[in-house]
């Protein structure tokens, strides 16, 4: 049984992922804040929920035990104790069935390196890119990953924290870590820091392995470029370290012609994406949702992105980078979309279900969130169409997981024979050994 811890966890990608290529594992705990995230992934990967426990509690009761945690309603800061108090009891209940059924350790300012549990193969830890990527500087996000920086993509050095708390206490580190982050972080601006990363994790005895993957280059039609690097625990071993060295040389994921050796599949944007069959009513209903009102700032937006899809032809054959928003320029695409309002432009947005199966998850787990959808109040949906594309924007492409993960499990399978080879070698030696010895003794006896 494979044991993952999953930080900064999201909606699941990586949980979906190790679903997907069939290894046996088990989610030893989640850790996420973003209250919006909490449900969505407990709905996806648990199903619907059974609130029977906790319709006996009051509101007051269960606004108690959440007082414990450090939550967030947007991703972004804390939410206070009047925006936890001013939650109806339906959210409440949701909120507090996701937290127990996800085993979600919530804020990783809260977690100490002795709450994670031992024997622990893989911690992943996806921390915010908003202070790293291009968009984030533009909005004034200046600080990256610096220590002192004090915002969201700061949340590397807690993971820092915890792993420093465990080998103060002597405890156990996971087997594997995976982090995963936009590719500016391998940028001049951010260098220094991401060495300082690098340089701390080899200091306790791991490896390290990085990786810039396109999202296209793994049967998914769209171009997001990602930063990821796979530590490897060798408590510094340097043999076992040539061993991996040997293993990435042979398995480059960033080498094109390994890539389509072992990507068989490749989903494509008119059949397996794009939900354009319009008879049918929820993607009608989708559709029109994501039309928006025809004004100036939305006819540049049309001029200025690409058309995906017009007069029943694909355009493109993979779509731009899928963002938390989408009535946006840049945008992922757009699809020409015919309404009798007027009012309304000539075009709509990809859909949030479009967003979701571009990153790789499936279409029942778009609906298990749809399904199970609730009032958070009089007339308002708790997830909102902008909600959800928040969601999609920023998780990670479970398909690129997948061929990451199956090189993860490869190399603890190497590892493991090795081990198991060195140790029978032993044996044989002792044995020998042994066998000599007596016969030693044999001998003096017998003159």
């Amino acid at each position: 049984m494979f044991k993952v811890i999953e930080t900064f966890s999201g909606i699941g990608s990586q949980a979906k992922a190790l679903e997907n290529i069939g290894i046996k594992h088990e989610i030893l705990c989640t850790a996420d804040w973003d209250i919006n995230a909490i449900i969505a992934y407990d709905l996806i990967h648990n199903g619907k929920q059974d609130l029977e426990k906790y319709e006996k509690m009051s509101k007051e009761e269960m606004q108690n035990k959440l007082s414990k945690y450090t939550l967030s309603m947007n991703g972004k800061k804390p939410a206070t104790e009047m925006a936890i108090k001013g939650m109806n009891s339906e959210v409440l209940k949701r909120l507090l069935s996701a937290i127990e059924r996800t085993n979600n350790l919530v804020s990783i300012t809260d977690i100490k390196g002795t709450d994670l549990p031992s024997d622990v193969d893989l911690l992943t830890y996806s921390f915010p890119c908003q202070d790293l990527s291009v968009a984030g500087f533009w909005h004034g996000n200046k600080g990256g990953i610096d220590r002192d920086a004090h915002n969201r993509s700061g949340m590397l050095w807690e993971v820092e924290r915890i792993l420093k708390e465990r080998v103060l206490e002597k405890l156990s580190l996971p087997k594997f870590l995976l982090m995963e982050n936009v590719s500016a972080i391998l940028t001049e601006r951010h260098r220094k820091n991401f060495e300082e990363w690098q340089g701390y994790l080899k200091s306790i005895g791991y490896y390290n392995k990085i990786y810039t993957l396109n999202a296209s280059n793994f049967g998914i039609p769209q171009k997001r470029v990602r930063t990821y690097m796979i530590s490897i625990f060798t408590n510094s071993d340097i043999q076992k370290e040539k061993q991996i060295d040997r293993y990435f040389n042979e398995h480059d994921l960033e080498k094109k012609e390994y890539l389509k050796k072992i990507i068989k599949k490749s989903k494509n944007l008119k059949d397996d994406i794009l939900k354009l069959n319009y008879k049918n009513k929820q993607y009608k209903m989708e559709a029109d949702e994501c039309q928006p009102n025809d004004t100036q700032s939305r006819r540049e937006i049309y001029q200025n992105n690409d058309i995906l899809y017009t007069n029943k032809k694909v355009n493109n054959i993979i779509v731009s980078t899928v963002t938390t928003k989408q009535d946006r320029h840049p945008n992922s695409g757009l699809i020409d979309y015919k309404s009798e309002d007027s009012s309304k432009s000539k075009y709509r947005y990809l859909t949030p279900r479009e967003c979701f199966l571009l990153m790789g998850f499936d279409e029942e787990d778009y609906q298990r969130i749809i399904d199970n959808n609730f009032k958070s109040r009089k007339n308002e949906m708790f997830f909102s169409r902008d909600k959800l594309y928040k969601m999609a924007g920023n998780s990670i492409v479970v398909n690129v997981l997948e061929e990451i993960f199956r090189q993860i499990i490869q190399i603890e399978e190497i590892l493991e024979e090795n081990q198991f080879n060195a140790i029978q070698m032993i044996k044989e030696k002792i044995e020998i050994i042994n066998n000599i010895n007596g016969n030693v003794i044999k001998k003096v006896i017998y003159n």
